[in-house]
């Protein structure tokens, strides 16, 4: 019997290895909130936490290397506040390059036109729809504000059949946004200050939104209106191939994910990358893979510093902001 105790106690007691490492701390408010201690102490505080850390002390690296940053994000970050983090960036030049997808074109030009709302997650969709409100989440836009949209884009796109026409050649996405920043010509707007700062936004899924519906009854109307998706493809495999070093921030995945990881192929990987997101892994999807999974196709480099951080981004990148983009 004394054996038989005497076992059980090694299994409860195995000794362990010798362990050196941070120490888990939380931040010690007893006296009141320097902030930048407090951003600092995520580092120690494990979990997702410790991510978050890793992710700004990524970010500042890129920075200090003067990288090409590719900046990535889904439309859901536009409808939510993150489109004003998202514009200090591009106002500021504290990115090189944006990729985002229709709703991301879009809705940053109709909050230009009239402001979303703060609803509920609960809201009745038949409720919603018979008051003529679309839901995003909790955030309620009424479809007036597409009305305004659609006023303004069909004279914005007479306006480019018409340099179409005049230039004999079809425009690309990234052509087509940029004048669509200088036509909205409004401070609040991302579009606007990469269209002033010569920022390039590539958007391969353009007609997936309201500025499809839109495209497809002007298109209904004018027979010779094209778009050129290639042009945008060759000039962002470009900016990567020719780029000393390049940086990967992503908010969200999906399109905006893979176009982004896949230009930096040509490079032979990306020197860097951030990866803010609730995707899993256990479907095989590309918008679930970690960094490490890109680093198996060449889209980012084996040495390269890379993390991914799981969680929702209208939390997260502000801080990451703020620990290493703010002035």
């Amino acid at each position: 019997m004394k054996a038989k105790v005497g076992k059980a106690k090694g299994a409860v007691f195995k000794k362990s290895s010798a362990l050196k490492g941070i120490d888990i701390k939380g931040y010690d408010f007893e006296n009141g909130l320097d902030f930048d201690r407090f951003l600092e102490n995520y580092m120690s505080t494990g979990f997702q936490a410790t991510n978050l850390a890793r992710a700004i002390q990524v970010v500042k690296k890129m920075r200090e290397d003067n990288v090409t940053i590719f900046f990535g994000y889904t439309s859901n970050m536009v409808s939510s506040g993150i489109r004003d983090v998202i514009q200090y960036l591009v106002k500021n030049r504290l990115v090189q390059v944006l990729v985002t997808t229709a709703g991301g074109i879009e809705e940053d030009i109709i909050k230009c036109l009239k402001p979303f709302v703060l609803g509920r997650f609960d809201a009745k969709g038949a409720e919603l729809r018979e008051k003529g409100i679309n839901r995003i989440g909790n955030v309620f836009v009424p479809n007036d504000r597409y009305i305004k949209f659609e006023k303004f884009m069909n004279i914005f796109l007479s306006k480019m059949l018409e340099k179409q026409k005049k230039e004999n050649r079809v425009l690309s996405p990234s052509e087509i946004i940029r004048e669509l920043g200088k036509e909205i010509n409004n401070e609040q707007s991302i579009y606007y200050w990469a269209y002033k700062n010569d920022i390039p936004v590539f958007c391969p899924a353009l007609t997936d939104g309201s500025f499809g519906d839109m495209t497809y009854f002007f298109k209904k109307k004018n027979k010779d209106f094209r778009i050129d998706m290639v042009d945008d493809l060759i000039r962002i495999n470009d900016i990567a191939i020719n780029a000393e070093k390049t940086g990967i921030i992503l908010l969200g995945a999906g399109l905006i994910k893979h176009h982004i990881c896949n230009a930096n192929l040509f490079r032979d990987g990306a020197d860097y990358a951030v990866y803010i997101n609730t995707a899993q892994e256990f479907d095989g999807s590309d918008a679930g893979a970690r960094p490490d999974e890109a680093v198996s196709w060449g889209k980012i480099r084996p040495e390269a510093k890379s993390v991914k951080v799981y969680g929702d981004a209208t939390i997260i990148f502000p801080l990451v902001v703020a620990g290493a983009f703010r002035k």
